[in-house]
């Protein structure tokens, strides 16, 4: 098992950032173009136990998985969500989220990503896995909630 965590300065609103990870499948592409598809399965009223079936696009594949929320908090200066989802029978996925208001132009964005190989020879691949794609996702956040909000 692999973790990584990073964290980023982002200069807008937590409100702003909380919609890409909170909001519709229109506001998740802007961050994640590869979600074609965000479909709800089960919904609870408190959110915990909620499961979405995605649809992921992968060059000329598309994976579909259901997305499980673990944990899930939506208060004034701190949000939290984590998720976990299990991509092509190969490696169970947890994603953590969480957001803290700064001040009322400046989020800080933690994202923790935990990736378990669920097959032998897919732990291999472990061994070379660095945390690229954490880093790039967050400078694509803050891009993109950047430019919106700044504009």
């Amino acid at each position: 098992m692999k973790q990584w965590s990073r964290e980023i300065e982002i200069n807008a609103p937590i409100e702003h950032v909380w919609s890409y990870l909170d909001g519709s499948l229109e506001q998740m592409q802007k961050i994640m173009p590869q979600v074609v598809e965000h479909k709800p399965v089960t919904i609870t009223e408190e959110v915990v136990g909620t499961v979405y079936r995605q649809k992921y696009k992968e060059g000329k594949r598309i994976e579909e998985y259901d997305v499980h929320t673990l944990e899930y908090s939506n208060h004034q200066d701190d949000k939290k969500l984590k998720i976990r989802f299990t991509l092509a029978n190969c490696f169970e996925i947890t994603a953590l989220y969480e957001l803290h208001r700064v001040d009322e132009q400046k989020t800080r964005l933690t994202y923790t990503v935990t990736n378990q190989a669920l097959k032998w020879f897919m732990k291999l691949f472990m061994i070379f896995a660095s945390d690229k794609v954490v880093v790039q996702f967050l400078e694509n956040v803050k891009k993109t909630a950047e430019s919106e909000y700044l504009g």
